[in-house]
């Protein structure tokens, strides 16, 4: 029975609709308007605690003190592994959920320590030279999707009543460098590309119920994201009917006045979020001026609680307005964060998300002939290249030293030299790391990029374009290194072999390094048993199970203008096949694959799912992690598309039968006009281990298999 001690909004046995009106109808109208912030503040006389919306675990809690650091997540994504998307997602909430109360128990609502994180980010990494690319799924908008929608269901949990944490799909919608530009610039892709590309992946989180969005800070045709009524209204909530609520990125109100000049002053900025459909503010300007705004008439009572009541749906899904440990997540002991379990976990998530790009010889794994190495190179003793951004801390970060001496066998002798910085060194023309590596059966040289050089705005301090790379190349000082390596390898005739790791959150131009290297290893940011996987993969303790998520270019000189948002001569689908140095969705294992007997119907109706057929043996004598693709032509043009693809692990000799399913979603295409409809005519289906191209064969894929479907919609 409702008494005055306890008023509906905290009875957690009433309706969630009659909980948020009653607190509601509770509140003031200033209290109201603060509640708009990201750190909202306590309600004293109603017994609310401050809460801080601002909370981020892009591939582990971050930011926060002690936690499992996971690779990140573009590792993640190479990993093509759904179901280890969602176990390291549950992972991370389980985390959040220890520590959020944890904190609570001690009354500290401070930054970072709620349980409303602003993750994932979905944006298509449409440019290489985008120091945030790092933190998305990839190029592909189907991947991205199907990866990210794993992702958040692992964050947000599977009670259809209340979360677990809440997810956000960021930056909605057309996002993706340049950083330097970001806060002026205006992003007016090709309605075509806009729709085929940047869309897809929203649409999907938000129709399986994400709990947030965020807006970018660029503007989209001419309207700011946070400000967009197109973005907002037309499609979010008017054709997807989002459900959740929308938050700004941080301080992007401000950009509405200060940059993108499309309002005169903070209260104008303030109303036009807010009419837009943005929620929540991320920042200062909801704070400084949204009571002038309500004052002025630029908005009304009505526009506030229409937000805050989204905002309280969430909170109270959360279970933040019940009491104290009712919820079995408020159970969840301290001693979960960053347990045995969850450092196992990112053990295997490491070891699936690294791609052998080269493997000559099969020089890897080793074996026991070897009786020297010497592990070289700017990467291999730091602890920056294992974490990526947005990150925890952890006390058992394994670098790849660490990590290879660990598994080391005895009697091997080993050593260790810097030889050269990460983007620049000094001259040394008596460099006794060079004759030391000639002299060694194999040189592990730890290249690449590193967090410093590549990421968000203001965060990679050492990036020349505030967080982007003007080039894609290797940094010269590290190219040099290894070519005076090869030189001498080659001149004494050592047999000395060189596997390169290359660590980086985004496509490399690395040509001269696949020449001159053995054994090529894409190991992104892989978090805090990075190095451990490393050695596991290069002992041949475990299999690389890594796949590409990105095409490779060949040069920089190959892409398109950074700034330009179209689609044309950009990813698998668009670019040519003689501007790619290792293709998308490629990835070696120690074995090989054999595909057969694709099966499929000769005709389908697209708006009803596709099954297919198809068999996969390992013809090895070790096990196999493989990536099944399927990828859609039509009959008429080259371009091609993933429509499906399951990681599945082969044991020696097997011989699997898989069986896929084709979403109507995926069967679709668009017109220039940005209109979709089912896929009509003949198409060409292609099975394959990485998206069909000659270079993919070169290097060593297994031969795709075809069939040919006719699609055609049935009359209604």
């Amino acid at each position: 029975m409702q008494t005055e001690k306890q008023p509906l909004f905290r009875d957690p046995e009433a309706a969630l609709d009659a909980r948020v009106d009653d607190l509601l109808g509770r509140l003031e109208p200033a209290e109201k308007t603060a509640q708009l912030r990201h750190d909202a503040p306590a309600v004293k006389r109603l017994g609310i605690p401050a809460y801080n919306w601002w909370n981020e675990a892009l591939h582990g809690v971050a930011r926060n003190g002690r936690a499992t650091v996971f690779p990140q997540a573009i590792g993640l994504a190479a990993s093509w592994n759904r179901a280890l998307a969602h176990e390291v997602a549950d992972a991370i909430s389980t985390e959040a959920r220890a520590k959020h109360h944890y904190a609570a128990r001690r009354d500290s609502h401070q930054q970072y320590q709620g349980l409303t994180f602003w993750t994932p980010n979905i944006n298509i990494f449409r440019d290489p030279r985008w120091g945030r690319g790092q933190e998305t799924w990839g190029e592909d908008p189907h991947l991205t999707a199907e990866m990210a929608l794993s992702f958040v269901r692992g964050l947000q949990g599977d009670d259809p009543n209340w979360l677990k944490t809440a997810a956000c799909a960021k930056h909605f919608a057309v996002h993706s460098g340049p950083e330097a530009d970001r806060h002026h610039f205006d992003a007016c892709p090709p309605e075509k590309d806009f729709r085929e590309t940047y869309l897809p992946a929203f649409e999907r989180l938000v129709r399986a119920g994400v709990e947030a969005v965020m807006p970018a800070y660029n503007r989209t045709y001419g309207e700011p994201c946070a400000g967009s009524n197109r973005l907002l209204g037309d499609i979010l909530r008017g054709e997807w009917d989002f459900q959740g609520h929308v938050v700004s990125d941080c301080w992007a109100i401000v950009d509405f006045h200060a940059h993108h000049k499309v309002t005169t002053n903070a209260e104008e900025s303030a109303a036009m979020a807010l009419k837009a459909g943005t929620d929540l503010n991320c920042g200062s300007v909801y704070c400084a001026a949204l009571d002038d705004a309500l004052a002025l008439g630029l908005i009304e009572e009505a526009d506030v609680d229409r937000a805050l009541r989204r905002l309280l749906r969430t909170r109270f899904k959360l279970g933040l307005f019940d009491p104290a440990d009712s919820s079995p997540h408020a159970r969840i002991p301290i001693t979960n964060v960053n347990c045995e379990a969850h450092r196992e976990l990112a053990l295997r998530a490491a070891t699936d998300s690294l791609v052998l790009l080269k493997n000559k010889d099969s020089t890897l794994p080793f074996d026991d002939s070897l009786r020297s190495l010497l592990v070289i190179g700017p990467n291999a003793a730091s602890i920056e290249p294992m974490l990526g951004n947005y990150f925890g801390l952890s006390a058992h970060v394994s670098t790849v030293v660490e990590g290879l001496m660990g598994r080391m066998p005895e009697g091997v002798k080993a050593d260790y030299r810097l030889g050269t910085g990460l983007y620049e060194a000094s001259r040394n023309d008596l460099d006794w790391a060079i004759g030391e590596a000639a002299g060694c059966d194999c040189v592990v040289a730890a290249m690449g990029l590193s967090p410093v050089l590549e990421g968000e705005e203001g965060d990679a301090i050492l990036s020349p374009a505030k967080g982007d790379r003007d080039r894609i190349e290797l940094p010269d000082c590290q190219v040099d290194l290894l070519r005076k390596i090869r030189d001498r390898i080659d001149r004494d005739s050592s047999g000395t072999r060189i596997i390169v790791l290359l660590f980086g959150g985004a496509a490399m131009a690395v040509p001269e390094i696949h020449e001159m290297a053995d054994a090529v290893l894409q190991v992104w940011y892989p978090g805090e048993r990075g190095g451990e996987a490393i050695a596991s993969v290069l002992w041949g303790d475990a299999v690389p199970g890594g796949h590409l998520p990105v095409t490779v270019p060949r040069s920089t000189e190959v892409l398109p203008p950074y700034e330009d948002y179209g689609m044309a001569g950009r990813s698998y689908r668009f670019m040519k096949e003689a501007d790619v140095l290792y293709p998308f969705g490629f990835g070696l294992g120690y074995t090989r694959v054999f595909y057969s007997d694709l099966q499929a119907p000769a005709t389908h109706d697209p708006r009803q799912p596709l099954p297919l057929g198809l068999t996969l043996t390992n013809t090895g004598e070790r096990e196999a992690r493989e990536v099944a693709q399927v990828y859609l032509r039509p009959a008429d043009s080259s371009s091609v598309k993933l429509a499906a693809f399951e990681s599945l692990t082969i044991a020696p000799g097997e011989q699997r039968e898989l069986r896929l399913f084709l979403d109507p979603r995926d069967l679709l295409t668009t017109e220039e006009d940005g209109q979709r409809h089912p896929l009509c005519g003949r198409f060409e289906l292609i099975a394959a281990a990485a998206a069909p191209s000659i270079a993919a064969r070169n290097l060593g894929a297994p031969a795709p298999i075809t069939a040919i479907i006719d699609f055609c919609s049935e009359p209604e």
